[in-house]
């Protein structure tokens, strides 16, 4: 994750394959680590504007974190968010306008929870 965040793509990316290798091999390639290790490869390709190498990656961990986690948990809906992006990234603006649409309630739904539980006053007067 440093190297990527440093822009050192070339050291990050055989790390992000041999820790998704690893968590596959060990954890099975549907366990939530598993599936993070293939959102973290995805949004590596995406951020070297390899777009395409990426969608695949983005589908098959938002397939399965939706089939494992379900459609309203927090992390699936990351991953949601992060395929929108790539779907932009792809110029698909229409695909990622329709994901947005389904994930809208479900994300209205965890900011209100996540309100409901803070203990900021400040925070929820802003929201």
């Amino acid at each position: 994750m440093l190297y990527d965040s440093q822009g050192r793509y070339g050291e990050a990316e055989p790390l992000f394959q041999r820790a998704l290798a690893a968590r596959e091999k060990v954890l099975g390639p549907s366990t939530p680590d598993a599936l993070t290790s293939v959102n973290n490869l995805a949004l590596l390709y995406d951020s070297q504007g390899r777009y395409g190498e990426a969608e695949p990656l983005f589908q098959r961990a938002l397939a399965a974190r939706e089939k494992v986690l379900g459609p309203e948990h927090p992390n699936t809906l990351v991953m949601q968010l992060n395929y929108t992006v790539n779907l932009v990234n792809l110029k698909q603006p229409k695909r990622a306008l329709q994901l947005l649409e389904r994930m809208e309630p479900r994300l209205l739904e965890l900011a209100a929870l996540q309100l409901r539980h803070t203990q900021q006053e400040r925070v929820r007067r802003l929201f």
